[in-house]
């Protein structure tokens, strides 16, 4: 049977066990022989990362042609209208094409919210909102790039869920087996 992790990847960690450069990587959290990220989060990205010892579980996760759901809370520069949304919703084209339509709109920030750190930039002159924003791709910094697209760059990018795994209750570095 497939072991399977559930990570809350702290701000400013890679996602792989080893850097040369002497960056916070997945080994400073987890000491489970092999198991390996199914899928990636980028370093200034938060929130959860499956890892999984199964090959065929990983493929299936990271590969855009199962369109595997995942979803994020973008803190986002200003409130995204019904046209914003509806594009995010269609899908938008970036310099590599279309994205798959996504699930989007705006929520509340979340209460059980950790500090980052380092804090996000804050701008008394820019109203800032959350966006909860579902792919079922995963091309680099996708959410990023679609947010900034529609006119409303990401401040801060927390994953909640992977398919049916969530984030749940883990903080920042904490692991569980899933």
């Amino acid at each position: 049977m497939a072991r399977v992790l559930l990570f809350n990847k702290p701000y400013g960690v890679l996602s792989q066990f080893t850097d040369g450069d002497g960056r916070a990587t997945l080994a400073d959290y987890i000491d489970v022989p092999g198991v390996y990220a199914a899928g990636r989060l980028d370093r200034d990205s938060e929130g959860l990362l499956v890892l999984t010892d199964d090959g065929r579980l990983q493929a299936r996760i990271a590969s855009p042609k199962t369109k595997t759901p995942k979803t994020y809370l973008a803190q986002v520069e200003g409130v995204p209208g019904p046209e914003a949304l509806d594009a995010l919703r269609r899908g938008v084209t970036l310099k590599d094409g279309p994205t798959r339509p996504a699930r989007a709109r705006v929520t509340p920030a979340p209460e059980w919210l950790w500090p980052r750190d380092p804090p996000v930039r804050y701008r008394k002159s820019v109203p800032e909102s959350w966006v909860q924003l579902t792919i079922t791709e995963g091309r680099n910094r996708q959410v990023r790039r679609m947010t900034a697209a529609v006119g409303h760059p990401t401040l801060r990018l927390i994953r909640v869920a992977v398919g049916d795994w969530c984030l749940d209750g883990l903080l920042p570095g904490e692991w569980r087996r899933g």
